[in-house]
């Protein structure tokens, strides 16, 4: 479509230098805009009814976003105004994606009846469809034809986002950052260890945002159990996800093979690591990861014969 390769043409290289065209990048724009298409709907569903803004109730999470946005504005208008597409598109990929889509909708979704969330929605997603209309005017033209509030019949003469720092909170900002990456991580701990759903949990807070996206409603509790724990911990925030798996006899063979096969290569690598021949003559960043793996294996020798 035009908006992908008008995007994909502007953002891609550095002002001055030559562009090796892609298709493979060409389709991760088209997914690009596919996600802030999607995004934009779920937000149009919630804001129907959105007569103005009002931002006197807003939560750490509403704070976050402003913050993020607010700073993200004012780092667009310096690379725009000196032609560097690139960090632009860089930039406002990483707080349109990871940022909003990813996390602050997430967050919306467990307060959506607030008026002061509906109007942060809609505030955020104009100032993002009018940073990004000079590189894809047409779904940024339909997307704003749609809102509830806007300045302009259209995006094309509406003004461009100026920073606000009435909307910086940068404690809030902190705070949101450390419950994100805590969710994150409790998240990667469940799938790394294949722990299912049910499984309990003691947590040292009581954050509604963090108790509802985890799903542990139904799964904490308030004591230490003896079994098998993994603890998951980032600031403030921590937590003991408790699980213990009955090993069947294939999981028993699938360790000890894991077990034989870590021991043997140990031993390579340590033989390896020992001949000075290698050590002197062989590049020294190839000697340097051999000397990482080596203590990568060894750690995990040691957690599978706990």
């Amino acid at each position: 479509g035009c908006d992908a390769l008008r995007y994909y043409l502007c953002t891609d290289c550095a002002l001055g230098t030559d562009l090796r065209f892609d298709e493979t990048k060409m389709a991760a724009t088209w997914n690009y805009i596919n996600k802030i298409w999607n995004a934009s709907r779920f937000v149009l569903m919630n804001i129907e009814d959105l007569k103005e803004y009002n931002f006197d109730n807003l939560t750490n999470e509403d704070k976050w976003i402003l913050t993020k946005y607010e700073n993200i504005v004012k780092s667009s208008i310096k690379h725009m105004d000196k032609y560097e597409f690139n960090i632009f598109g860089s930039e406002t990929y990483s707080f349109i994606y990871d940022d909003f889509c990813s996390n602050y909708i997430e967050f919306a979704k467990f307060n959506s009846d607030s008026t002061t969330t509906k109007s942060v929605l809609c505030y955020v997603l104009t100032g993002i469809l009018k940073m990004l209309h000079p590189f894809m005017p047409f779904v940024t033209e339909e997307i704003y034809s749609m809102l509830p509030i806007k300045e302009t019949e259209s995006i094309m003469i509406s003004d461009y986002p100026k920073y606000d720092k009435k909307f910086i909170f940068n404690d809030e900002e902190v705070l949101v950052n450390s419950k994100i990456e805590f969710i994150k991580a409790f998240r990667n701990v469940k799938l790394e260890n294949s722990i299912p759903k049910e499984a309990k949990v003691l947590i040292n807070t009581d954050d509604e945002i963090i108790i509802r996206m985890l799903k542990l409603q139904d799964v904490r509790i308030d004591s230490e159990l003896e079994i098998k724990a993994y603890n998951v911990s980032v600031d403030n925030y921590k937590a003991i996800i408790y699980y213990e798996k009955e090993e069947t006899e294939e999981d028993i063979a699938l360790k000890e093979k894991q077990i034989a096969d870590l021991k043997a290569s140990i031993e390579r690598r340590k033989k390896l690591l020992s001949n000075e021949n290698y050590v002197n003559k062989a590049p020294a960043n190839i000697v340097e990861a051999d000397r990482l793996k080596l203590e990568e294996e060894k750690k995990k020798l040691e957690e599978l014969l706990k």
